[in-house]
This record gives structure tokens, C-alpha cells and sequence, in this order.
């Protein structure tokens, strides 16, 4: 356990443009950073009064992931070929309207497609393997076969069902248990040299959110440092660090005050050296702060919190709807991206 924690503290205002150390080679930059700990009150540092090995993670530029840059904020468009999913469920279980719906987001500006098997929503029950490889493999090879090279990541638990995606086409693997539920998934990624995205989550989407309330002592820290040790057994299989991106699970056994807390700060896990992804696309916290119940109605403030996560130097956003987020992202660029970049980026 660390003796204390850095979080960079974003400038986003027009008098600050241009200054300050640029993050993980980002649109963001900095000056300061919070130093929190676990046993004492949180405490502002200036970044040149620390060592360049403790500026590392923060400054160092995020490699491409699955060929896509992460000099400005990406899009994974959510495809979600199950039935049961919360908010989409049903849309997409037949593998032409499957392949009609990632053209769209494709269409609209997603960056890359994320197609998931099993429904990992709260409650939800595991299925067996064979059924997941028979949902995934022939949107994968559609996809393919329809002149599709945009990137598509894997949502899967299960080392074998990887294997087959990565076999018929995916890109990448995004491990919703983060190496819990098959510890055989990093030596998958590390065999075919896979990106690989791993998300904080506790016990399996049947008990997570029964656990949330008391899984945690201090809820920002202990995902930083439940996600450190996936990294670094990932690490140990062959999976380098490079080729990881990170995911705090917004909505995965996390109470509300969990999951505002995590948003609050989520610059920190910027300290793990790794790309970040944020999924909050239509979840429930969003339904209950903003009284919309209706799942498929919640992308105003979705996109709210994505330009928020943007703005913390998160460097993808997954996400249903890719049209409104792509006109908030084009709103944002245009007037908070000079204030991070400063003038002569603006101009160009």
C-alpha cells in the first residue's frame, strides 16, 4: 500500500493556456497535483518540486491503442449483442441488425466498436462460453467481411471466448472483471500481443452492487490500488503496459457517493501510467441524479459527464451514443481545447 497518492490538477481556464507540464501527451495540462493519503488531509504540490521518476507516469505520452491515437479523446461505440443488456438489450441480437448498428456509430464518429456476448448489468447471471462465442463470432466476421478495419474490442470475461474473437477478427480485449474471473486472460492478451482494457469490479454482476456499501475503506484509493495490482499481474504474464488501458467500473459494485467519488478525482488513476477508459454511458447514477428513468433517454447526461472525464485527461469514453457525444466533444474542442493547448494549437 502506497504512503501517498499524486492526482494532476487539470488547467481549463483561458488565463492558463499553454502552460504547465502536458498530460500523458494529452490535451490537458498541468502545474500542480493533490497528494492524497489514506490517514491524513489531502495537501497541494507543485509539479516542479517533484522528481522527474515521480512526473513519469503523468508526463509520459500513451502509446496508440489498436492503432488509434490518444492525442485527443476516442469514442467506443457500445454493441451489445444480448438480450438482456440494460438499456439496449434486444436491439442488436440478430447479427444483421448488428452489423447495421456498428456501421452507424462508425457512421457517426465512433472510433472504435466494443461487442459484448453476456449482459454484465447488476444481477445478471453468467452464460456458458459456447453461447457467447455463437452471439460474438459472426457480428466479428460480418463486420470483416462487410469491409469493416475500424478496430473492435472484445467484451469478455472469459480467456476462451477472446481467443476466438481475436481469431475472427477483434482487436482488443476488454475485461469487464479485471483478470478476476479467468486468470487465463492476460496470457491471452499477451500471446497475441492484444490491447487490453481491465475494469475495477467486485464479486460477479449477480452480488456487486449487494457488496458496494461495504466493499471499501476509501473508495478512490482502493480501486487505484486494486487496479496497480491488475497491471502488475498482468505485467508478470507478458501483457505490457503499453498496450493496457484502465477502467475505474463506474457502476460496477459502487454505491452513488462511490461512484461521484471516483468521478471527482478521476485524474488519479492517470498516476497508473496507462490510458484510461470511462464507461458511464446511460447508467443508473445517471437516472437518479437527473430523474430520467428511461435507460435509452439518458445521453444528455452521459455526454455531461463525458466532457467532465475529457477535461480530467480521460483518454476514451465508451459510449451508446455517438452522435451526441461527437457534437459535445466538437463543442468542447472549440472552446475549452485552447485553454489547454494554448494559442498555437488553437490556430491550427
Amino acid at each position: 500500500m502506497r504512503n501517498f497518492y499524486l492526482r494532476p490538477i487539470p488547467l481549463t481556464d483561458p488565463a492558463t493556456a499553454g502552460a504547465g507540464l502536458r498530460l500523458a501527451g494529452g490535451w490537458v495540462s498541468f502545474t500542480h497535483l493533490e497528494r492524497l493519503r489514506r490517514d491524513g488531509l489531502p495537501e497541494i504540490v507543485a509539479a516542479s518540486d517533484l522528481s522527474d521518476s515521480e512526473l513519469a507516469p503523468f508526463v509520459t505520452p500513451r502509446a496508440p491503442f489498436a492503432g488509434l491515437s490518444l492525442a485527443r479523446p476516442a469514442l467506443m461505440g457500445i454493441l451489445n449483442v444480448t438480450p438482456d443488456s440494460f438499456s439496449d438489450g434486444g436491439l442488436h441480437g440478430e447479427v444483421a441488425s448488428a452489423i447495421a448498428g456498428a456501421q452507424a456509430m462508425l457512421a457517426a464518429g465512433a472510433d472504435l466498436i466494443d461487442i459484448g456476448g453476456e449482459s454484465t448489468r447488476p444481477g445478471a447471471a453468467e452464460m456458458a462460453t459456447a453461447d457467447e462465442i455463437a452471439r460474438i463470432l459472426p457480428v466479428i466476421t460480418g463486420l470483416r467481411a462487410a469491409g469493416i478495419t475500424a478496430p473492435i474490442s472484445l467484451d469478455t470475461r472469459k480467456a476462451a471466448v477472446a481467443a476466438a474473437g481475436l481469431a475472427a477478427g477483434a482487436d482488443a480485449i476488454n475485461d469487464v472483471s479485471g483478470l478476476r474471473h479467468d486468470p487465463g486472460m492476460a496470457a491471452q492478451a499477451a500471446a497475441h500481443a492484444t490491447p487490453l482494457i481491465v475494469m475495477h469490479s467486485i464479486g460477479t454482476p449477480e452480488t456487486m452492487q449487494a457488496m458496494a456499501a461495504e466493499a471499501y475503506g476509501n473508495v478512490l484509493l482502493d480501486v487505484y490500488d486494486a487496479l496497480d495490482a491488475i497491471i502488475v499481474q498482468a505485467e508478470a504474464a507478458g501483457v505490457a503496459r503499453a498496450r493496457m488501458m484502465v477502467d475505474p467500473g463506474i457502476g460496477f459494485g459502487k454505491t452513488m457517493a462511490q461512484n461521484l467519488a471516483l468521478l471527482e478525482r478521476l485524474s488519479l488513476f492517470h498516476g497508473l501510467g496507462c490510458a484510461i477508459l470511462l464507461g458511464v454511458s446511460r447508467k443508473g447514477m445517471i437516472g437518479s441524479i437527473s430523474g430520467e428513468a428511461t435507460a435509452a433517454k439518458r445521453g444528455p447526461g452521459s455526454a455531461a459527464i463525458g466532457l467532465w472525464a475529457v477535461q480530467q485527461g480521460i483518454q476514451m469514453l465508451r459510449v451508446h451514443d455517438i452522435a451526441m457525444h461527437k457534437q459535445a466533444l466538437a463543442l468542447w474542442q472549440a472552446l475549452a481545447a485552447p485553454c489547454v493547448l494554448g494559442q498555437e494549437e488553437r490556430e491550427r
